[in-house]
Order: structure tokens, then sequence, then C-alpha cells
């Protein structure tokens, strides 16, 4: 099994980098990779809620994760698994969505924020390759979040 981290630098205060992962209205300002939108982000941020968040690709299909949060220390660090689902929260095979085989059904997720500062850790892809091909999506991702501020 593969993991990644992001460490990524912002010129924001820990509560707007904090929003970024639990406000509606901010989650959709940056989630997905260039091109792509987030037209649903339907946010329950406590532990054992779920969020469900779409993006859309630049074709106009939608992908659907849940985000389940097992731990969340308010303001500072979010734990939760990544599923991919359908638009009602039902859990999906990532490769039955075009995915490669190396991602995997659940990804565990932790956010860390402070004042400038976002780390995130993406657990168990198959191998190095998938793992980058998340980074990439990621490493997208937070380059729209650092045009909001």
């Amino acid at each position: 099994m593969t993991d990644l981290e992001v460490q990524r630098a912002f010129d924001a205060p820990a509560g707007a980098l904090w929003a970024a992962w639990t406000e509606s209205d901010v989650v959709r300002r940056w989630w997905g990779p260039q091109g792509f939108t987030c037209p649903v982000a339907r946010m329950d941020v406590r532990v054992g809620g779920i969020s469900l968040v779409a993006m859309r690709t630049p074709d106009g299909v939608d992908l659907w994760n849940t985000w389940t949060y097992t731990r969340i220390v308010d303001g500072e660090r979010l734990e939760f698994v990544n599923g991919f689902s359908d638009a009602d929260g039902g859990s999906y095979d990532p490769q039955d969505l075009g995915f490669p085989p190396g991602i995997p059904r659940e990804v565990p997720h932790v956010v860390t924020v402070r004042d400038g500062l976002m780390t995130i850790v993406e657990r168990g892809y198959a191998d190095a390759q998938t793992a980058e091909l998340s980074r990439q999506g990621l490493e997208s991702s937070l380059e729209k979040l650092a045009a909001t501020f």
C-alpha cells in the first residue's frame, strides 16, 4: 500500500483553511482539479457524519464521493474516509466509474490546518503510480483553493 502527503502554504488563516473543508459554499468554490466544478457539497461535519460531494468533469459527468468523519479536532484536524458513491451516497467501486484499478473504494484522509499551512494525507493506494495520479488532482484542486484567498 502507498500513502501520499501534500503540504501547501496559503496566504490565509487557519479558519479560512478549515472552512475550505467544512462549509458547503467554500468547498464548492475549489473542490476538483482545474476544469472541474463542484455543483454539490452537502456537508455534515461531525464524528459519524457523512458529507456528499460531487465534482463535475469538463464533459458534464458528475463524480460523487462521501466523506465519513471518524475524528475531528475543531478548527485543526479532520479525519474522514473518502468513498466513491452515487448521487444518493450509495457506495460504488471506482473501477466501475472508469478509475484505474489501484484506486481503492475507500481512501482514509487526514487534513490538518494552521495559519498559512494545510497538510493532507491520503492512505491505501495500491501503488506509487496511482498515488501520484491522486496527488496531481489534489494539487490542482489546491491551486484553485489558493486563488480564492
